[in-house]
């Protein structure tokens, strides 16, 4: 069967399956899979989910056996600024033709009668473009949960990974850490080997009861040691560039899932591992940026911190990094998320707040953030109705020795970078 064109710009064609909502479950994507030959089935696979660290563990885990010479395919989201920052191949953006190729494909499978998630469909042409491509392995992070999420279509992973657990999505996924653990478990297969980052004693005890009742080895991971600018995860020493003392945990887990790949016959040497360390790039996350703001050159920190526990531990990395520095902080946070958690987190009394809005109709209000606000602060918060006017703001207050950091959403990361940085868009 030939691909009919869809007609639309890839966004188009996408937003045009908004209206079908989150809505969980294999049904859809297993009858798209079977309807493209079944493409997963492919495909070796490295399973990662969890509520936060997913997406470092995917950079650090793309950049070692790139080093070690595979070819390997990424899958990750949300993006920042382009759909195609989603699927990629040995680091590179899936190019507008092929993606567009790839949605052709799958508009070809869609039943009528069972429309696909919008999720479904970009994941559907991620497993479609990846088996054309015939990558030697892909990196898959899963969108929301593990259970039912739509990268879950593997019976056979190579490994999989369960980073830190935390309260996120809990209209989906429950509000304890046990159920939300239970979900993330969903992506552990029988008898398949599960690396599994130390969690609260409530997500572990989940966690390693499906993982026994399924017979798959677990590898339990604790956080590398601290060693100059590197780290050391037992007795093996490599540098670390990405910030944040959780890029411990997670560069542990990569680690371990290469020492379980290593295990199965994967060519994968000391030197790649050190090299692919030192190379990793994951944006958006605790970077900083330098950038024009009418004329005047300015330095922001950003990160999505879009959850309680991301919010922790941001809190912790620039106390312990700019102890002696006044906190001054450009946000927005999603409607759906936990904004008085990720307030109560973040900010101190004596730190400066400056709410903007996100290009996102699930936008909390500006103004109804500053109200949130007024609880953690001393000075009265204040919003904006554009980022721009924000930072403006922020900036022009900024005094000798405060740092100012933009967060609580990758949205709002991505507009960002989108308009202020020379995001690489390869």
């Amino acid at each position: 069967m030939s691909p009919k064109p869809i007609n639309q710009s890839i966004e188009e064609y996408l937003a045009s399956f908004d209206k079908f909502g989150i809505h969980l479950g294999l049904e859809r994507i297993h009858q798209l899979l079977n309807c493209l030959g079944n493409p997963h089935q492919q495909v070796p696979i490295i399973h990662i989910a969890g509520t936060n660290g997913k997406g470092s563990v995917c950079a650090f885990l793309l950049s070692i056996l790139q080093n070690a010479g595979y070819r390997v395919g990424r899958y990750t989201s949300p993006h920042l600024l382009d759909w195609r920052e989603r699927i990629t191949i040995n680091g590179e953006w899936i190019s507008p033709q092929d993606l567009t190729i790839a949605l052709n494909r799958i508009e070809t499978a869609i039943n009528p009668e069972l429309p696909p998630t919008q999720f479904e469909v970009i994941t559907a042409a991620m497993w479609w473009y990846f088996a054309e491509q015939k990558v030697d392995v892909a990196i898959i992070e899963t969108g929301l949960g593990g259970r039912l999420d739509a990268t879950n279509v593997c019976d056979r992973p190579l490994v999989c990974a369960i980073t830190s657990i935390g309260l996120d999505h809990c209209q989906q996924l429950g509000n304890t850490l046990s159920a939300i653990a239970a979900e993330k478990a969903g992506i552990i297969k029988p008898k398949c080997p599960v690396i599994i980052a130390e969690n609260a004693p409530e997500a572990i005890a989940t966690l390693q009861a499906i993982a026994l009742e399924r017979h798959a080895p677990i590898t339990w991971v604790r956080a590398a040691d601290r060693k100059g600018t590197g780290a050391s995860w037992q007795d093996f020493e490599y540098p670390l560039p990405l910030l944040g003392k959780y890029q411990l945990l997670n560069s542990a887990i990569a680690i371990a899932v290469v020492q379980c790949l290593r295990a199965q016959g994967w060519k994968i040497s000391d030197d790649a591992i050190c090299l692919g360390m030192s190379q990793t790039r994951w944006d958006g996350r605790l970077q900083w940026i330098e950038f024009d703001l009418h004329g005047k050159l300015c330095k922001i920190l950003i990160d999505g911190a879009h959850n309680v526990s991301a919010a922790t531990y941001l809190r912790q990395f620039v106390d312990e990094t700019y102890a002696d520095q006044r906190k001054r902080w450009v946000m927005g946070i999603l409607n759906t998320k936990d904004q008085s958690g990720i307030l109560k987190e973040l900010l101190s009394p004596d730190d400066g707040f400056y709410t903007v809005p996100i290009d996102n109709p699930a936008t909390t209000s500006p103004q109804n953030l500053a109200n949130m606000a007024t609880a953690y602060v001393k000075k009265l918060p204040q919003s904006y109705e554009s980022l721009e006017s924000g930072l403006e703001r922020a900036f022009h207050d900024l005094q000798p020795d405060e740092v100012v950091i933009l967060c609580g959403s990758l949205y709002l990361v991505g507009e960002f970078l989108q308009k202020y940085s020379d995001f690489s868009t390869s």
